[in-house]
C-alpha cells in the first residue's frame, strides 16, 4: 500500500516526539523496563482497535528488546481498571505505566497512587483531572475532532438549521470536544443546538438517545455523534423512523465501515468524517517503553493530528483488514 495521508499525520506527530525525547533525558541509567498497559476492554469498535494495537505493541516491542516486559490488562469499568492499576503497582511490580483511563475523575488517583510508588506514567487519550498524575500525555487533536464537524455542518446547512449531538461517556477529551463543537456555533447565530446527550460510545445508546431525539424534536437538520458506533446507532433509528429532514450525520474517528460508506457515496447524509486512529495506543506504548530503556522522558504532551475525511482522500483511511 502507498504512504497513505494517515500515515503520514501520525509517522509526524511520532517522529517529532522521538526527537523531542533525546533532549528530555532523565539522566537515570538504563534499566529493564516492565511496562503496564491498562485499557478498557474491547466493549465497542473503537476499543477493539485499541485493544489490537496495543498486543500489536507488546509483540513487536517484546521481540525487539530483551529487557523490556509487557503486562496487558483490559476494564470493562472504572472500578475495575482502578484494581487491575493496584495489582499492576503491587503484584506485577511494573516501573512504567500506559494508561487509557476508563473515566478521567475516577481513575485519576489509581493512576497518581501507581506514579506514588516510583513508575513513570504516560496517560492516553483521556486526560486525568490532576495532570500531576502523569509524567507524559499522547492523544489525538480532540479539540479538531470537535470543530472539523461543525465547521463541515454549518457550511452543509449555509449557517440555518437545528443540530443535535450525541457526546461519548463524561471525560476530559468529551469536553474538549463537545466545547470545540459548540463553539463553532456561535459564529452561526441561525444555527441552534436543540440537545446534546452522552450515549457513552456504544451504538445502542446511541440508538435509544437518537430516538428520544426524534420524537422531541419534529425537524433536525444535522446529527453530530463523536464516536462512529453511535453514528451507526443514530442511523439505524433515523431510518426506523423513516425521517428525511435530516441532511448530515456526521460521526467520527474513521471506523473503516464508515469510510467505505464515503468511498462508495451510498448515503448522501454521510459524506465526511474526522480522523482519530486507535493506533496511538500503539505509538504511546512504543515511545513510553523506548524512552524508559534509554533511561529518558517523553514530553510532557503529544498530540497526533485529526483531519477531514471526505471523498478526496478517504482511500487513504480505509483499512479493510482492520478491527476497527
Amino acid at each position: 500500500m502507498s504512504f497513505t495521508s494517515r500515515r503520514s499525520i501520525l509517522k509526524s506527530a511520532v517522529a517529532a516526539t522521538a526527537i523531542a525525547v533525546v533532549g528530555v533525558s532523565s539522566g537515570l541509567a538504563a534499566e529493564p523496563v516492565h511496562l503496564g498497559v491498562s485499557i478498557p476492554a474491547a466493549t465497542h469498535s473503537f476499543m477493539g482497535g485499541i485493544n489490537y494495537w496495543a498486543n500489536q505493541a507488546k509483540k513487536d516491542l517484546e521481540s525487539k528488546h530483551k529487557d523490556l516486559k509487557i503486562t496487558i490488562r483490559t476494564a470493562a469499568n472504572a472500578v475495575e481498571q482502578a484494581n487491575q492499576l493496584q495489582d499492576l503497582s503491587t503484584v506485577n511490580k511494573i516501573n512504567a505505566l500506559v494508561v487509557f483511563p476508563f473515566e478521567s475523575a475516577a481513575l485519576t488517583r489509581p493512576v497518581a497512587n501507581v506514579k506514588g510508588k516510583g513508575a513513570y506514567v504516560t496517560v492516553v487519550d483521556r486526560g486525568l483531572t490532576d495532570t500531576s498524575a502523569q509524567d507524559a500525555y499522547v492523544a489525538g487533536d480532540n479539540t479538531a475532532f470537535g470543530k472539523i464537524p461543525a465547521e463541515y455542518i454549518a457550511k452543509k446547512l449555509n449557517g440555518k438549521g437545528n443540530v443535535v449531538a450525541l457526546r461519548g461517556i463524561p471525560t476530559t477529551l468529551d469536553t474538549e470536544r463537545m466545547d470545540a463543537f459548540s463553539g463553532v456555533f456561535k459564529a452561526y447565530p441561525d444555527i441552534k443546538l436543540l440537545d446534546a446527550k452522552f450515549a457513552n460510545w456504544n451504538r445502542d445508546d446511541a440508538f435509544k438517545v437518537t430516538q428520544d431525539f426524534l420524537t422531541r424534536f419534529k425537524e433536525i437538520d444535522a446529527f453530530w455523534a463523536a464516536d462512529d458506533d453511535m453514528a451507526f446507532g443514530a442511523l439505524r433509528a433515523i431510518d426506523q423512523a423513516g425521517r428525511k429532514d435530516i441532511k448530515v450525520l456526521f460521526g467520527g474517528a474513521g471506523a473503516k465501515d464508515m469510510v467505505k460508506v464515503i468511498l462508495d457515496g451510498s448515503d448522501p447524509r454521510i459524506q465526511a468524517n474526522v480522523s482519530y486512529s486507535p493506533k496511538f495506543i500503539y505509538d504511546a506504548i512504543t515511545l513510553t517503553a523506548e524512552a524508559r530503556l534509554k533511561g529518558e522522558k517523553l514530553p510532557a504532551t503529544t498530540i497526533i493530528p485529526s483531519v477531514l475525511i471526505d471523498k478526496s482522500n478517504a482511500k487513504d483511511f480505509y483499512y479493510p483488514d482492520s478491527p476497527f
